[in-house]
């Protein structure tokens, strides 16, 4: 036997032992923390170079939210398809091809010569992120009712931690001199690389999934319309973040370019930090005290970020918005991928559709305000609809919580 043989055969070997190590269940949550993971890092390296695309493109602040809606208005749109794609192919293929367009589509959007098609690839690329989006958290809300506890907020810590490495970088990278176009192209590579091995351990035996009938576009069902309100405020506030923190930093904080990028790090790193122990409060405080809390947390750090301009005040800020919005969104998906009767991925859907209107709203909104008055006012729009969960989070006790009996 060849010397490549038996080094071949000793990999066959470890995968098997590897295999009986750890059941499907548990490779999945691995593989699905892995494209978590990859989506946090793709869309903070983005975000971390909107400010060299701005100025690339000579676009004021209103000019910029509204390029910046395309990615909003492909999210909002694939999202009426997301369940039906999901019922006829499964989660595990959208998962994986959605990921693979989204993360090749990344060098395109350093590439973009006009403001009109940058705004046609963020719509691609928005409607990309937003199907493998509700597919891979279908796949965690099966993992999670397999594992017989709360695990949801821990996929999205993940996606958090993800967010953080890329903020910071996206951040070194600029700080380097490092142009866009490059900085994407070696980010494309990497994540490429992760996914594909994380491909084959997702879940494929997930019931009410793979079927040829239902309707190919799904609207929000008005029983989740309550949920979907929640998740609304809190995406318009993330996309707050993910759009503008590192555009607040450089215009109205006056940060130099490699330390702007450390707002959204700040904010990404702290989500971690409340999503990582989401799982644990869970199982003791209620989703709707932990949603209201969170909301009110969130808004005293925009509230603050608005009113006092300086890089720690405002790192301060950002941090805190990370902290108080970390388990809405996820606490959000995880009733509705359990409502009784409901499948995941259109429960999922519906609630998105609804939340992830925030990103359409949200742009636009905030570049409006800051033209008319200035980013900082804007912010404290923002800080306002996030006080609003303190109100809108009674409407999680309606939902059926995870069965820990298993």
């Amino acid at each position: 036997m060849s010397s490549t043989e038996t080094r071949q055969e000793g990999k066959n070997r470890l995968a098997q032992q590897t295999q009986k190590l750890l059941p499907e269940w548990k490779r999945a949550r691995i593989a699905t923390s892995a494209f978590f993971f990859i989506d946090g890092a793709m869309f903070a390296n983005w975000a971390t170079r909107i400010p060299d695309r701005q100025m690339a493109l000579g676009l004021s602040e209103r000019g910029l939210g509204l390029v910046l809606m395309g990615i909003a208005a492909g999210v909002v749109t694939a999202l009426l398809l997301a369940s039906g794609l999901i019922a006829r192919y499964g989660s595990k293929r959208i998962t994986a091809g959605g990921s693979l367009l989204f993360v090749g589509m990344l060098p395109l959007l350093a590439l973009a010569p006009t403001p009109l098609i940058l705004w046609i690839s963020l719509f691609l690329f928005g409607a990309s992120i937003s199907v493998s989006d509700v597919a891979k958290n279908a796949q965690a809300i099966e993992i999670e009712r397999r594992y017989g506890r709360p695990i949801m907020t821990s996929f999205h810590a993940i996606f958090s931690v993800g967010g953080g490495v890329g903020a910071l970088m996206g951040s070194a990278m600029a700080g380097l001199g490092i142009g866009v176009l490059t900085h994407f192209l070696i980010v494309s590579a990497i994540l490429i690389a992760i996914t594909l091995p994380a491909i084959r351990h997702l879940l494929s035996n997930i019931e009410g999934e793979g079927k040829t009938d239902g309707p190919a576009i799904t609207l929000p069902l008005p029983a989740l319309w309550p949920l979907g309100a929640v998740a609304f405020a809190a995406a318009l506030a993330e996309g707050a973040m993910a759009d503008w923190s590192t555009v607040y930093m450089t215009s109205i904080v006056m940060a130099a370019s490699g330390v702007a990028g450390l707002g959204y790090a700040a904010f990404s790193i702290m989500m971690t930090v409340g999503r990582a122990s989401g799982d644990a409060l869970t199982a003791r405080i209620a989703p709707s005290t932990l949603v209201r809390f969170g909301g009110l947390i969130a808004a005293i750090g925009l509230a603050a970020a608005a009113l006092i301009p300086a890089i720690p005040v405002t790192l301060l800020g950002f941090a805190l918005v990370g902290i108080g919005l970390s388990t809405v969104i996820p606490l959000a998906f995880s009733a509705a991928g359990n409502m009784p009767g409901i499948p995941s991925g259109t429960g999922i859907a519906s609630v998105a559709t609804i939340g992830y209107s925030g990103f359409l709203a949200g742009p636009p909104i905030i570049g409006l305000i800051a033209q008319a008055t200035s980013l900082q006012i804007a912010f404290g729009f923002v800080a306002l609809l996030a006080a609003t969960l303190f109100i809108t989070a009674q409407s999680m006790r309606k939902a059926q919580p995870l069965d820990v009996s298993a």
